[in-house]
C-alpha cells in the first residue's frame, strides 16, 4: 500500500474525516491498544477497534512522507474536547494531555497545523447534525479555544455538503458571518455520477465543478466586503470523486462487523476521464482553491484498493491524479482553448478539450494536462507558448473500451509514454487523458 501512496506525492491527508468524524472519540484511539474499547461507529454501522489512532495515523503520516489535517467531533462532542485534541497533539508538555501524548511514546509535539472543525455538519444523515446557526456557534467557540491552545493553527469551517443541498449558499454565508474572524478556509464537498448511462454528460460535469468553486468564491467575497475586511478566506475542497457504482450494484456487507466494506467502489475508465478534468478543474481554480483532497485514499471510494493480507493495487483514477499531483506544482497558467464543442445535459458548449497548464517551480518546464472528452474522434493540436518551447515528453491513457476496470488480477488501464515530434503539435486519441510536457 505505501507502495502506491507514497508516488502521489500527497502534501496532506484529512483524517479521520467523513461521517466517522462525527461519533468519534480520539481519547479511544490512544494509549496501550489492549486497553482501548471497542466502540460502535454509527455513522456506518460497524465496529470501531480502535487499534489505528493518532499516534498510528502520525507514524503513518511520517512513513509516507506526508502531513496532516486533523479533523476535530463538533457531532457529538465540542470546543472543550477540540482544543484538548490540540492540547494532546501540540502542546509541548507539561499539562494532562500533552504529558498522555508523552506517556503514550511521543515526547515531541506533532505540530499539526491544518484543522476541520467537523464534517458536513448540515446533512441529515451526520450525526448530531446543526443548523448554520448552530454550526457556526459551535465552529466559532472552538475555533477560539483551539487557537488559545496553539495560535499557529489554521481552521477549516465546513460548507455545505454537495451543491445540491436546499440550503446551500444561505449556510455559507450564515457560517461565514458566524466565524469569519476564526476560519482560513471554507469546505467543499461534491461526487459525480453516471447512473443514466449519458457519457457526454458525465465527462462534462467538471463544469458543474468550476461554476460549484466559483459561486462559494464569490460568496466568500461577499461576506468580506459585507464585514469589511481585511482578510480572505480559501477554500478547502476536502471531498471530491466518482460515487456510483456501490449503490447501482447494490452491494451490502454484514453489519457491525470491524472493516465492514462500504462503498468500495471499482471505477473504470470513463471514471478515469472526469477525474482528469476535476484535476483541471482544481489546477484552474488555484487562486481560491489551496486545499483540495480526493476522497478517499483506499479502499472506500478509493484510488488504491487492497486485500486483507493480499494485493494492492491502482484503480483507473489513480493515474491522472498521480501525474498530476506530481507534475502538477508550480504555478498555474491560463490556458486559451480553441476546439469544437458539444451539446449535453450540462449546457450547450461544452467544450471537447479540457485543459489545465502548469509552470514548474524553477521556470523551465510547463505542463499541460488535457482531456479529449470525444468518444468518437481524436483531436490534431497545435500548441503556441509566448517563450521558445520544446515538447519533450507525452504520456497518454487512451484505447480503452469506457468501462474497463483494474483489478487485482488484471491491471489494463494504466499510462503509456508516446513519441514526440518537434514541432509542438500532437494528436490526442479520442476519449484520452493526456500529459504533455514542454521545456522552455
Amino acid at each position: 500500500m505505501l507502495d502506491l501512496i507514497t508516488p502521489l506525492n500527497l502534501p496532506l491527508i484529512r483524517y479521520p474525516g467523513g461521517n466517522f468524524l462525527s461519533g468519534y472519540r480520539w481519547e479511544d484511539g490512544v494509549g496501550p491498544k489492549e486497553q482501548r474499547p471497542v466502540r460502535l461507529d454509527l455513522a456506518w454501522q460497524a465496529l470501531e477497534p480502535n487499534e489505528f489512532g493518532t499516534d498510528e495515523f502520525m507514524d503513518f503520516c511520517k512513513t509516507a512522507g506526508t502531513a496532516p489535517m486533523m479533523g476535530v467531533n463538533l457531532g457529538t462532542r465540542g470546543p472543550q474536547d477540540a482544543a484538548n485534541l490540540v492540547e494532546y497533539c501540540n502542546f509541548p508538555g507539561g499539562t494532562y494531555y500533552s504529558d498522555m501524548r508523552r506517556k503514550n511514546g511521543h515526547e515531541a509535539p506533532y505540530g499539526i497545523q491544518l484543522w476541520c472543525l467537523g464534517n458536513e455538519m448540515d446533512g441529515p444523515w451526520q450525526i448530531c447534525a446543526k443548523t448554520a446557526e448552530e454550526y457556526a456557534a459551535i465552529a466559532r467557540e472552538s475555533a477560539k479555544m483551539m487557537r488559545l491552545v496553539d495560535p499557529t493553527i489554521e481552521l477549516v469551517a465546513c460548507g455545505s455538503s454537495m451543491r445540491a443541498m436546499p440550503i446551500f449558499g444561505s449556510w455559507e454565508r450564515t457560517v461565514l458571518r458566524g466565524c469569519w474572524e476564526q476560519v482560513d478556509y471554507l469546505s467543499l464537498h461534491q461526487y459525480y455520477q453516471c447512473n443514466d448511462g449519458d457519457l457526454p454528460t458525465f465527462l462534462a460535469r467538471s463544469m458543474e465543478m468550476d461554476g460549484f468553486i466559483k459561486e462559494v468564491s464569490a460568496i466568500c467575497q461577499e461576506i468580506k466586503a459585507e464585514k469589511d475586511s481585511d482578510k480572505n478566506v480559501y477554500l478547502s475542497f476536502d471531498e471530491w470523486n466518482v460515487w456510483y457504482h456501490w449503490q447501482l450494484g447494490k452491494r451490502e456487507s454484514p453489519l457491525w462487523t470491524v472493516g465492514r466494506r462500504v462503498e468500495e467502489e471499482t471505477f473504470n475508465f470513463a471514471d478515469a476521464l472526469l477525474v482528469g478534468c476535476m484535476m483541471n478543474t482544481l489546477i484552474n481554480n488555484a487562486d481560491t482553491v489551496k486545499i483540495a483532497c480526493l476522497a478517499q485514499l483506499v479502499n472506500a471510494l478509493a484510488a488504491i484498493m487492497t486485500e486483507p493480507g493480499g494485493a494492492a493495487w491502482a484503480q483507473t483514477i489513480y493515474y491522472p491524479f498521480a501525474y498530476a499531483s506530481r507534475n502538477g506544482r508550480g504555478i498555474a497558467l491560463k490556458a486559451d482553448v480553441h476546439c469544437e464543442t458539444y451539446a449535453c445535459a450540462i449546457g450547450e458548449n461544452v467544450p471537447y478539450l479540457d485543459v489545465s497548464a502548469v509552470l514548474s517551480p524553477n521556470g523551465h518546464t510547463v505542463t499541460l494536462f488535457v482531456v479529449n472528452r470525444s468518444l468518437c474522434d481524436s483531436v490534431q493540436c497545435q500548441f503556441h507558448l509566448t517563450e521558445q518551447a520544446k515538447l519533450v515528453r507525452h504520456i497518454s491513457m487512451a484505447g480503452f473500451a469506457l468501462d474497463t476496470v483494474n483489478t487485482a488480477d488484471s491491471a489494463p488501464v494504466c499510462p503509456k509514454e508516446l513519441p514526440v515530434s518537434s514541432d509542438c503539435g500532437v494528436v490526442l486519441p479520442e476519449a484520452s487523458w493526456n500529459m504533455l510536457q514542454f521545456y522552455l
